[in-house]
């Protein structure tokens, strides 16, 4: 099974600590560059899951990679290259290990907001609405479902939490965190990249149904860091067979949410073992993204 093959958790370069370690990627810092390498690690509900899932990490880079290139005209991004051979040392050194998962990318002085787009009313939007028919102040119409299509995308600022989770904000918070201006533009740039990226999904068989974006300040203009509509960061569903008022389909984690519920985890650390049929399913949903979005077979 699948799910017995090598999940690399931790990326070991000799010589050379992280110099930030996240839930999944390693950050080296390299001047006016940064190194981001994706790891095969898993969080769910804020907490790392104690085994990985194979080849996570390589999906997360071309699929970034592949938005990255292909929307760069709506917006400039921090993307570089993926060729290991042109990192300095000593990673340049390390192909085997870091080909594929791998990114540099150039630094950035990060806006603390996470930009969210919502085409369709899912997670935390579908309980907002639940409760004041609304979504980050947004006012949408009534009588909307779970899995219900807007009548056009909305953009929904959120915290970016250093610990625990993100908060659902208003425009309005957003403007007095970053000010106005930038909120604007950030607001614009967003919700431009989300309508490509759908329409390209739509193409390809997927709904997306929503994203999350970071941004930065480069030359006192705005710039798209972070990672570029992966299955860590969007909620991709199949176009076929979605029906409005039930969950759907993702291409995601939400495998291993799903079998956490199931359990009645209570969310908190230790995490319990995730089975390996869960693993194996979680990994081929990753594998199925990438081969749906980009049109690439497989990690490479």
């Amino acid at each position: 099974m699948r799910a017995v093959e090598r999940a690399l958790r931790q990326i070991e370069i000799p010589g050379r600590e992280p110099d930030y370690a996240g839930k999944v990627r390693d950050l080296y810092d390299l001047g006016d560059s940064l190194l981001i390498v994706a790891t095969d690690r898993v969080s769910a509900y804020d907490v790392i899951l104690g085994e990985g899932i194979p080849g996570k990490g390589r999906v997360l880079t071309q699929i970034s990679r592949f938005w990255f290139e292909k929307l760069r005209g709506l917006l400039p991004n921090h993307y570089i290259t993926t060729d290991v051979a042109s990192f300095p040392a000593p990673f340049s050194q390390h192909g085997s290990l870091l080909e594929g998962r791998s990114m540099r990318v150039r630094r950035a002085k990060r806006y603390d907001v996470e930009c969210v787009v919502r085409g369709y009313l899912a997670g935390s939007g579908w309980k907002e609405y639940q409760a004041s028919g609304a979504v980050c102040g947004v006012k949408l119409p009534p009588g909307l479902k779970l899995s219900s299509k807007l009548p056009e995308p909305i953009f929904t600022p959120a915290t970016k939490a250093q610990e625990g989770h993100d908060e659902n904000i208003t425009f309005d918070r957003m403007a007095s965190i970053v000010g106005r201006p930038v909120a604007e533009k950030l607001r614009e740039a967003s919700l431009r990249i989300y309508r490509a990226a759908a329409e390209h999904a739509r193409e390809r068989g997927f709904i997306l149904a929503d994203t999350k974006f970071e941004f930065g300040e480069r030359d006192g203009a705005p710039l798209w860091i972070d990672e570029a509509l992966s299955p860590d960061s969007s909620r991709y569903w199949p176009t076929e067979g979605y029906r409005e008022g039930v969950a759907q389909d993702s291409f995601d984690k939400q495998v291993i949410r799903d079998y956490l519920d199931s359990i009645r985890w209570d969310r908190n650390p230790p995490p319990p073992r995730l089975p390996d049929e869960v693993i194996e399913k979680t990994s081929r949903r990753y594998e199925e993204a990438l081969a749906g979005i980009t049109g690439s077979p497989r990690p490479r």
